[in-house]
């Protein structure tokens, strides 16, 4: 096993002040290296991937997906859809317990599922569910409203955490329950400790119901604020895997660690988009003609290949372009400059407007360097675009969940099926102001409503596609966001990692099978 860095309390994670102690156990440690800040790691009232990567390690989940997008066993030894996709029926595993102890059951799953409809982000994501059922301690039956063709994806790691009801069940309200912060699951780790902003520690639970795993020992991860910081963690073995890596800078130097590999797998059901939103309910933003003025003055082609030195894909699509659903025959708004004068001027502004950007903080390349280009760019039709720095991720989130924005840069994912990660950014009925990552452009339009209501319950793969493709056509025209990238997600790990997580949902999978080749 190799000899690797640990970290010995709250003081040895500040930068510079790294602690290390050779690691005996047998299984070991993997450190992992992120920029990412949990709030929480209750999985099932926060979405992201701060919350997601230790949420699928500390909760089990009814269902976990193979690297071909198959549905496979997890809580749940085997499942059933009836003839009408208005029930399925989970039949669960005997022997899973809680991390205190107590068994996971039917009520368990039904108490999780309902929470997380009520509480999460994805509104449409367990929609139709309308009741479960539990006739005894290991079947959980899901009533429906009508069919619902990503409900197995749903009940997956990163969507569908099972919560122990007698420990989130007492009352208090889910999104700022104290245990989202200590919580209790029945996943491979336990949670041993949590230091918000700098580190989270899991060791591994011995008594997890799939035998022989965990591999490893324990799971650490680091969160490291100085991106410099963090790719020298890297390249000196201090960290052993950075998943999330999106900088063309940061790929290029690790791919020259010759103890590190890189992949770009592991990211099929992510769908990360990166693009800018306008608040359409701005007084100078809700006329049409002002956004696609704005795209028509942007330009992909110099921001994936300049900006991104190439390692970004363009974007012209809410359904990231890699799906089955995505619509060749989007338009494009490729660079005009004169149609972009001739809108503003058709809009009232021909002497131009103010405007002002936000960004995410932390991802520069993708977020940052975008929002300046945009302010210099956008000067060329009369825009005097003022960027806005955020000083963290939870004042950007504010902002922007509470509408406090004009435009702003953002990432969002698809999260597989175009029900889970697409329809939450434009149905109106998603419009829910404080919670990012939902409507936050309050957009609305009854066709695409009307669209996307049918898309969600529709099992033909076919008429599906023709739904998402009139859908794609209609929110192209109306502009409430101008998708400009797909993220370059990428993975580096130490090279003596066996079972690194490249399947469909990366590190936001339970990593029970992950260990250490010596």
């Amino acid at each position: 096993m190799k000899l690797m860095t640990r970290l010995m309390g709250a003081a040895a994670i500040a930068v510079g002040s790294l602690a290390s102690t050779p690691a005996f156990a047998e299984g070991g440690t993997l450190v992992i290296a992120s920029t990412q800040v949990p709030r929480h790691l209750n999985g099932a009232v926060q979405s992201g991937i701060a919350t997601a990567v230790p949420s699928t390690q500390i909760f089990a989940s009814p269902l976990r997906y193979d690297e071909n997008w198959e549905p496979q066993p997890y809580l749940a030894k085997s499942w059933d859809i009836s003839e009408d996709g208005l029930s399925v029926t989970l039949n669960l595993v005997d022997n899973a317990t809680f991390h205190d102890g107590k068994p996971v059951t039917s009520e368990d799953v039904a108490f999780s599922i309902m929470t997380t409809k009520e509480n999460h982000p994805f509104k449409s994501m367990f929609a139709p569910v309308e009741s479960i059922e539990t006739p005894d301690a290991h079947t959980a039956v899901i009533k429906l409203s009508q069919p619902h063709p990503a409900l197995l994806l749903a009940l997956s790691p990163a969507l569908a955490p099972v919560l122990p009801k007698h420990v989130f069940g007492d009352g208090q309200d889910a999104k700022s329950h104290p245990a989202n912060s200590a919580p209790v699951g029945s996943g491979p780790f336990m949670l041993d400790e949590f230091k918000a902003g700098e580190v989270i520690v899991l060791k591994k639970n011995p008594n997890f119901f799939l035998e022989g795993r965990p591999k490893l020992d324990e799971i650490i991860v680091r969160i490291i604020k100085d991106p410099s910081a963090l790719l020298i963690a890297m390249e000196n073995g201090e960290a052993d895997i950075y998943p999330f890596m999106a900088g063309s800078q940061e790929i290029r130097r690790l791919e020259k660690a010759d103890h590190l590999a890189i992949t770009d797998q592991g990211y099929a059901a992510v769908g990360p988009i990166n693009w800018l939103a306008f608040n359409t309910a701005s007084e100078k933003l809700k006329d049409v003609r002002v956004r696609q003025a704005i795209a028509y003055a942007t330009d992909r082609d110099f921001i994936t290949k300049a900006l991104h030195r190439g390692v970004s894909k363009q974007q012209r699509s809410p359904i990231i372009e890699s799906s089955p659903f995505f619509d060749e025959t989007i338009p494009a708004y490729d660079t005009d400059l004169d149609k972009a004068k001739a809108l503003m001027a058709e809009a009232g502004y021909a002497d131009g407007m103010d405007l002002t950007i936000d960004y995410i903080p932390g991802p520069k390349e993708q977020q940052q360097s975008v929002a300046e280009y945009l302010k210099s760019q956008l000067k060329k039709i009369g825009i005097n675009l003022t960027v806005r720095a955020a000083p963290d991720f939870p004042t950007w989130a504010g902002r922007v969940g509470g509408h406090d924005f004009e435009l702003t840069m953002d990432v969002v994912f698809n999260w597989g099926d175009p029900v889970i990660g697409v329809h939450r950014t434009y149905l109106s009925s998603n419009i829910r102001k404080g919670v990012i990552w939902s409507n936050t452009q309050q957009y609305a339009n009854a066709k695409v409503d009307e669209l996307l209501n049918a898309a969600a319950v529709e099992q033909d793969a076919d008429k599906r596609k023709a739904l998402y493709a009139e859908f794609q056509q209609i929110v192209a025209q109306d502009v409430p966001i101008y998708w400009i990238n797909s993220l370059p997600y990428h993975t580096a790990y130490d090279k003596k990692l066996k079972n690194v997580p490249t399947g469909i949902w990366g590190t936001m999978h339970p990593m029970d099978m992950v260990e250490w080749s010596e």
